[in-house]
This record gives C-alpha cells, sequence and structure tokens, in this order.
C-alpha cells in the first residue's frame, strides 16, 4: 500500500514536523484546521488545508480526509483515540497508528497495568480496580498511604493529575482529577498510584511492524518536569546503563507484543533511588520528544511510522540499532516559571531560534503569530546533540543563549538556569528537581534604565552604557532568557504576569465553576474560583480568611491575566 496523500490531523510543531517528512517522501500533506488557527504555520506549509470544526470532531477529520490516503494522528487531541482510528479505517484509510484494539488496551492506564502484570512487568503499586467511584477511591488512598499521585486513566501529558501528600485533601484531588480529565480527553475516571520520591523518569522506545519484527531504540530521561509534564529530555539517560537498558528494552517490547501493538509507541518507568524499576504507562503514539531518540540512533521516527502504516516489514534488528553521542531536547513553552508556570499569551513580536551545526529547532509558529489559551503553550523544541553528554550540553547552553523570544512570556529563562545548574550537569537531576531547586527568587532583576523602544537596545537605556544581554521591542524586554513588562521612565519593568494565588486571574482562560457567594465566609486556602486554560485547570484560593465581598466573574465567561475575580473582606 503506498501512500501519495496524507491528512495530517492534529495543529502546531508536529503537524510541522510530519509535513516535512511528507515532503521528503514526496507524499502530499493535507492540512486540517480551526477556524481560529486559519493562518497557522502549519496551514501554510500543506499543500491544501481544510476546516473542521475542531481538531477533537472525529466525523468531521474523517470526511475532510476524502481523496486522501492515509490519517497521521500526530500526537493529543484524537491520537490516543481507538474510535477515532476505528472510523478512519472504516473509510478505507490506512491508519498511521497502532491497531484500535492495541490502542484500547495500552491508552487506557488502567488497562495497561493489567497488561503489564501479566507480562510479568513490574508496576507502581497503586490502586486500579474495577470500582472506581470517589468512596473506593477515598478508602484505597488510606489504604495505600500518602504521597499518592491520583491520575486520568486516559490521555496523558500530566492532564487529569494531582499530587496528594495528605489524606484529608484526597476527595478534592479525585474531583480537580475528574474535571480536568473529563475537559481534556472526554473521560473522567481515575485511579491511584503510591509517588515515589526523587524518581527517575525514564521512557523507551518501541518500534514493531506488522509481521512480528520489532525493535527498542534506548531510552530517553524525561525527569525534569513541572506539573508532571516534560520539559527537558535527553537520550541516553545518565541513571541507565548498558544492562538495565536491555532489561527496560525487553519489558518495553513484551508489553508491546502482548498487546499486539504496530508502529511507534513509548513505555515509560519509574527508576527508585535503590535502582528499583517499574512501569507506568505505554503511550500508543508518538511522542513530543521523539527527536533525541532519531539524533541517537539515526532513524527518522515519522518515517518508520509511515512505512509500518504501509504495511513494510522493519529493515532493521535489534542487532542493528547502535547508541551513538548525546542528545537533549528543551521545550520552549509560553509560560511564566515566576507566577508557577502558568500559561501565557500574546502577540510574538520577535522568534528568533538557532541554527547551526548539532542543533536542531521544531516549531509550529513564527513571529507574528498570536499565541492565545485554546492550544498547548508549546512554541519549539530545541534539540542539541553531541559526541558526549557534556559536549552536548555546552552546545544547547550556547543555542538557548541565542534565543530570542519577544512579546509573549516564556520560559526560556528557566531554560537557560535548569541546564546550567550543576545537580543537571551532574546527571544527579530527579522527578523532584523543579521543586526542591527552583525559586521565583532565581529571576534576575532587570538592569537600571531600561525603558521602552523601537526595538534597538541602543535606544533603550538613555544616557546608561547599553547592556548586550537586554533586548527591548516596544514594551517587551529579553534579559537573560526572561520576559518583562515595561512601564514608564521610572519603571524597572515587571513580571509579565501576576503571581498566582491572589484575587486576580493569575492567567487568561475561562471560568470553569464559581464556588461562592457575596457573604460567604471563607477560609485561608479555600477555592473560590476554577479557571481553565489549554486544557490546564488552575483553583485560585483565599489568600486568607474573610468574607467574599464581591464576585466579578461567571462560569463560561473569558478572563484576561490580572482580571479581578472576586473581593474578600
Amino acid at each position: 500500500m503506498d501512500i501519495e496523500r496524507l491528512l495530517i490531523a492534529n495543529r502546531g510543531e508536529i503537524a510541522v514536523r510530519v509535513i516535512r517528512a511528507c515532503r521528503e517522501l514526496g507524499i502530499a500533506p493535507v492540512a486540517i484546521f480551526e477556524r481560529d488557527d486559519r493562518a497557522a504555520l502549519h496551514v501554510e506549509l500543506a499543500d491544501e488545508a481544510l476546516e473542521v470544526p475542531s481538531y477533537l470532531d472525529a466525523a468531521g477529520i474523517v470526511a475532510a480526509a476524502s481523496g486522501c490516503d492515509a490519517v497521521h494522528p500526530g500526537y493529543g487531541y484524537l491520537a490516543e483515540n481507538p474510535g477515532f482510528a476505528e472510523a478512519v479505517l472504516r473509510s478505507g484509510l490506512i491508519w498511521v497508528g497502532p491497531p484500535p484494539a492495541a490502542m484500547r488496551a495500552l491508552g487506557d492506564k488502567i488497562e495497561a497495568r493489567r497488561l503489564a502484570e501479566a507480562a510479568g512487568v513490574p508496576v507502581v503499586p497503586g490502586y486500579a480496580g474495577l470500582l472506581l467511584d470517589d468512596d473506593t477511591l477515598v478508602r484505597e488512598g488510606e489504604r495505600l498511604g500518602a504521597p499518592l499521585l491520583v491520575k486520568a486513566a486516559a490521555g496523558g501529558g500530566g492532564r487529569g493529575m494531582r499530587a496528594v501528600d495528605d489524606p484529608a485533601e484526597l476527595p478534592e484531588a479525585i474531583a480537580a482529577a475528574r474535571r480536568e480529565a473529563s475537559a481534556a480527553f472526554g473521560d473522567d475516571r481515575v485511579f491511584l498510584e503510591r509517588r515515589v520520591p526523587a524518581a527517575r523518569h525514564v521512557e523507551v522506545q518501541v518500534l514493531c511492524d506488522a509481521h512480528g519484527g520489532g525493535v527498542h531504540l534506548g531510552e530517553r530521561d524525561c525527569s525534569i518536569q513541572r506539573r508532571h509534564q516534560k520539559i527537558v529530555e535527553e537520550a541516553p539517560s545518565p541513571a541507565v546503563d548498558g544492562e538495565l537498558r536491555a532489561a527496560l528494552g525487553d519489558a518495553a517490547l513484551a508489553i508491546a507484543s502482548a498487546a499486539g501493538y504496530t508502529g511507534a509507541g513509548t513505555a515509560e518507568f519509574l527508576l527508585d533511588e535503590a535502582g528499583g524499576w517499574s512501569f507506568l504507562e505505554l503511550n500508543a503514539r508518538l511522542q513530543v520528544e521523539h527527536p533525541v531518540t532519531e539524533a541517537v540512533y539515526g532513524l527518522d521516527l515519522v518515517r518508520a511510522q509511515l512505512a509500518v502504516a504501509a504495511g513494510r516489514p522493519l529493515e532493521l534488528e535489534q542487532r542493528d540499532v547502535v547508541l551513538r553521542g548525546h542528545a537533549i531536547e528543551c521545550r520552549l513553552y509560553a509560560e511564566d516559571p515566576a507566577a508557577g508556570f502558568l500559561p501565557a499569551t500574546g502577540t510574538l513580536r520577535q522568534l528568533r531560534l538557532p541554527s547551526w551545526p548539532g542543533v536542531r529547532c521544531d516549531s509550529g509558529v513564527r513571529a507574528g503569530d498570536r499565541v492565545g489559551i485554546r492550544y498547548d503553550p508549546l512554541l519549539a523544541k530545541l534539540i542539541a546533540y553531541g559526541e558526549d553528554r557534556d559536549a552536548c550540553v555546552e552546545r544547547l547552553a550556547a543555542a538557548l543563549a541565542e534565543t530570542v523570544v519577544l512579546g509573549v512570556t516564556t520560559n526560556l529563562g528557566f531554560l537557560r538556569w535548569a541546564i546550567d545548574h550543576p545537580r543537571f550537569r551532574s546527571g544527579l537531576a530527579t522527578t523532584s528537581f523543579v521543586d526542591e531547586e527552583w525559586s521565583p527568587r532565581l529571576v534576575p532583576d532587570l538592569p537600571e534604565g531600561v525603558a521602552g523602544s523601537d526595538g534597538s537596545v541602543w535606544h533603550a537605556f538613555g544616557d546608561s552604557e547599553p547592556d548586550p544581554e537586554v533586548l527591548v521591542d516596544g514594551d517587551h524586554a529579553l534579559y537573560r532568557g526572561w520576559a518583562f513588562i515595561l512601564g514608564g521612565e521610572d519603571d524597572d519593568g515587571a513580571a509579565a504576569a501576576p503571581a498566582g494565588g491572589s484575587l486576580a486571574a493569575p492567567m487568561p482562560g475561562t471560568v470553569l465553576r464559581v464556588l461562592v457567594s457575596p457573604g460567604d465566609r471563607v477560609a485561608a486556602g479555600q477555592t473560590l474560583v476554577l479557571l481553565e486554560a489549554m486544557k490546564m485547570e488552575l483553583a485560585v484560593a483565599a489568600p486568607g480568611d474573610g468574607t467574599v465581598a464581591a464576585v466579578h466573574v461567571e462560569a463560561g465567561q473569558l478572563v484576561q491575566a490580572g482580571a479581578a475575580l472576586a473581593e474578600i473582606e
């Protein structure tokens, strides 16, 4: 089966990535877009672009695929939806992904745990039984004891997940995880796992064909995370030796084989401080961080996906998989690390990504694009490759120093800090790294004298000597990767988003629920308003005891960062 025309059922960076693979293979790429995304980069790059009601509208997307040979789902949205895969196959199209039966077995984290146990692979202790009602989960959580994680059964990306350190917090955590999972995946089932402190999050890339062939492509270390979402990934892991690599790879392939898996997939594991390991889940799709595996194993995973989907056998055996060098990826997000990594919005006045040997940049945006609240805040991925880890880290640090983003607050400054941190440099960062090492107090102060200008730093300091590390464009400044919004001449610059925990909206978004009314008595830390942006839920809590004097918003209302939500006396 040849693929000549491919519909890409996604947007942003991954859609651009698939389009470029199509160009290499002589396949005509067809994009889809929601109305608000009409001017997006992936729309511009495709041969044809078709409007759909929603990126989650399976029927509309399948209808748009008429005239195509195949559908590639990317990651996110419908990528792990077996119903969507079945609809694609029923329409006579090739599905670039695993069989729907395998997706059902593995895309559901609860079923994946059971499959792993049946295959003799250890899993993280927890509760994922048949009864998943709130009362049962609370009872099982008390039995397991803290610390715990409440996790969504469907989807991924850290959504629908809540950490619990006190059993008394479990009912609220379950409710919040259910809401977020329902909004992100249309499935509110959640289960429990013991939280493993100071763990390494390591995942193994597998690639299987429909003829019984399968290989693993080593591991990636994804331990640096915020809100249980990855920020920095590398291959190979500094914590994995050859013996452990083989054991993890064998376990990943055993689970994939038991599920009848074909295509590219990723088995995720936790490594504990004592050297033990346990299975978390198998993501039945391509991962955001796949470029680091491509770099160290010299294999294009999107091309491999297309070849497997077309029915061709793997021209690869395990002995052919040879690790060379080291690769690290940083995710450049539109978010504010100084305000709890909350999503940020704005217009990209400037976006300059590095381009030199050994550095790859995957992006779905360009200068002039508007970053809103409806889509994932990922702007770009910066991937560096080196002959060894030290060389790779130095190359990535230099690439990040050359990166420029103005007009939207990003985590660029945080990435520069993290890559330079001794704990990361020594290869000892765990999933607790951000909680233990990061503080908003680490954001540097903007040098004195910086004022708004036409974008030329030479006019930004008046009579002061210009600082070569400061770049100004209008009322936006960038200093060592950190974004500032400039005020008047006497203003030294302010953080680009207000701090979380106040009665103002800490991020732009939609009001999900208002939980109080004027006259209500509230206690410090009590949730007043729930906001949602980019499928992430945030609780705005009372800063102290008091009485609700006014509520300024209602459910369904769109609010901007800094908008007044409520008043407490």
